[in-house]
């Protein structure tokens, strides 16, 4: 007997790398593909994607890519699977305009096919079908997916909150509750902000606050959100314009942003008034409305190089104010809190935190989940895109709206849900991260990571001798380097006595004639370990290198 096949190659148990997929028969859909920012003990990594190993082997199923959305963590990662697995994108205008830009950076354009959808859209494939709903988000282009399978509906929320009072297009409530009136077999539901009590605030309220601040406002204000909020840029625009102000943008994301959101007409402003950041000493400082990167206290975006001093063209004055309209992301706190302490000591007015009207968050609280479950009365339920403790908590607000516990399933990524109108079971797909660094795709893994904790956290002692090896004789070293361990001139007699202690230890392995390089290596690491460890608490990486001349 068919069914259907439902999971997640990222997105459970963390937030971000979101990939979901439904597969029915030779059919599977794959819903967004995103990235995660590394973890702090991924030394030197740039990002986090998916490892779509088994979708690389069942690629002939695939049938087509679709977005829910322009966010990073549900675009990041399309460029990586591009270049595996060949497939047309369907996405909102916004979403594939920056998808679009990120290809050209990849050089991939000629390699994707896009295709524009909206929310009456229709997609038909063999066995499956695809409609779409509107939702609202914090960037516009926000869809809910529908795939109508033989079974019944699978249906993705995306990210959404149900804003009543919305900036752009309003949720299509009245599509959502009829498809809860057919035959739904899944729901995949948003469970980020599970754990907040109520309803987020309107984006509108937002614009409100933000109005408010520029109204007050004497000198420049520099305003620093996330590039992809485009609602919150427009808000921004309308507030410098009812205020004489002029409008400048600093950061690569920010001001590629504003370049396709004017094309797309999604952001819209007067003639003249986004000037060049060089041009703003132009004009007096009440005229001046700055907007950047850095409202997560990134080390090199604009608001965090602007705080310490470093930004090539603006320095903050006294009178300045700064308007921090994002909170931060868990992990970031640290980093933000820096910034905001810099910005302080440099003079400037901060306006930040829950205090001041000047942020929403883009996903639904509590009563938004509930009322969503409540709409959409799906026989299984799989909360998606959250922390494990968010997912357990919106499992609970199922139980509460009266979905059986047996039907919730709290899944990780590369578990499969395979269910039909009679019955569900789990199943388990292959499912990881690859790790990018640089332009290496995966070639750091797990035994890489591990040695570079070890030299952060030890440093390394780099060992070389030169070896006659037709006389078993030393002829010069050993010579010992440090990096990371020790100041090598502050601590001559450790080096020293490190260095007879290989020696004697050498002299004695050629004595013995010794000739394998590997159990002379081990036999001085024997020597040098023990006596490092004891004289310093320490244990650094030790590389010894052997010269035969």
């Amino acid at each position: 007997m068919s069914h259907v096949r439902i999971f997640a190659m990222g997105g459970l148990g963390e937030i971000g790398k979101n990939m979901y997929c439904v597969e029915y028969e030779d059919e599977i859909l794959i819903i967004d593909s995103g990235v995660k920012f590394p973890e702090n003990e991924m030394f030197g990594i740039d990002l986090v994607i998916p490892d779509i190993s088994y979708l690389v082997e069942n690629q002939h199923k695939i049938k087509a890519m679709l977005l829910t959305h322009g966010h990073e963590d549900h675009i990041g990662a399309i460029p990586y699977v591009l270049r595996q697995i060949k497939m047309p994108i369907y996405g909102g205008r916004l979403t594939l305009g920056l998808v679009k830009s990120k290809l050209e950076e990849h050089r991939l354009q000629h390699e994707a096919q896009l295709l524009p959808i909206n929310e009456d859209t229709v997609l038909n494939f063999d066995r499956l079908q695809v409609t779409f709903f509107r939702t609202n988000h914090s960037i516009p282009d926000s869809y809910g997916i529908v795939v109508h399978t033989p079974e019944g509906m699978v249906v993705h929320t995306g990210d959404f909150k149900l804003d009543m009072t919305p900036v752009g297009s309003p949720t299509e409530f009245g599509k959502i509750a009829k498809i809860g009136m057919g035959d739904v077999l899944a729901l995949l539901s948003d469970s980020t902000n599970s754990e907040r009590p109520g309803f987020t605030m309107s984006e509108r309220a937002v614009g409100e606050g933000i109005m408010d601040i520029v109204a007050k406002a004497r000198g420049r204000i520099i305003l620093a959100t996330f590039a992809s909020n485009v609602h919150r840029l427009q808000q921004v625009v309308d507030a410098a314009k009812e205020h004489n102000r002029k409008v400048a943008v600093i950061g690569r994301s920010m001001e590629k942003v504003f370049m396709i959101g004017q094309e797309l007409g999604y952001i819209q402003m007067p003639e003249g008034m986004l000037i060049d950041i060089k041009q703003i000493d132009n004009y007096a400082d009440n005229q001046i409305l700055i907007i950047c990167t850095g409202s997560q206290g990134e080390p090199m975006a604009a608001l965090t190089r602007i705080a310490s001093g470093s930004h090539r063209t603006v320095q903050i004055y006294p009178e300045d104010t700064v308007i921090i309209s994002a909170s931060p992301i868990p992990g970031n706190t640290v980093n933000v809190s820096r910034t905001i302490d810099k910005l302080y000591r440099a003079g400037a007015n901060v306006v930040h935190g829950s205090l001041f009207e000047i942020h929403a968050s883009g996903h639904g609280s509590s009563e938004e989940l509930k009322l969503m479950l409540s709409m959409i009365r799906p026989r299984y339920f799989i909360p998606i895109h959250g922390e494990y403790r968010m997912l357990k908590m919106h499992a609970k607000m199922a139980e509460q709206v009266g979905i059986k516990s047996e039907n919730i399933f709290v899944m990780d990524n590369g578990d499969v849900l395979c269910c039909n109108r009679e019955s569900a079971w789990l199943e388990k797909v292959n499912a990881g991260l690859v790790l990018i660094d640089g332009s290496g795709i995966g070639d750091v893994g797990n035994i890489v990571l591990r040695d570079r904790k070890h030299l952060a956290e030890d440093g390394l002692m780099v060992v070389v001798v030169s070896i006659d090896m037709k006389n078993f004789k030393i002829l010069t070293g050993p010579d010992i380097v440090s990096r990371g361990f020790v100041y090598v001139r502050g601590s001559e007699s450790l080096i020293q006595e490190a260095t007879v202690l290989v020696r004697q230890k050498l002299a004695s392995a050629l004595d013995k004639k010794i000739k394998e390089w590997t159990e002379l290596k081990s036999q001085i690491n024997e020597v040098l370990k023990p006596f490092i460890y004891e004289r310093t608490g320490r244990n650094p990486m030790i590389l010894t290198i052997l010269m035969e001349v």
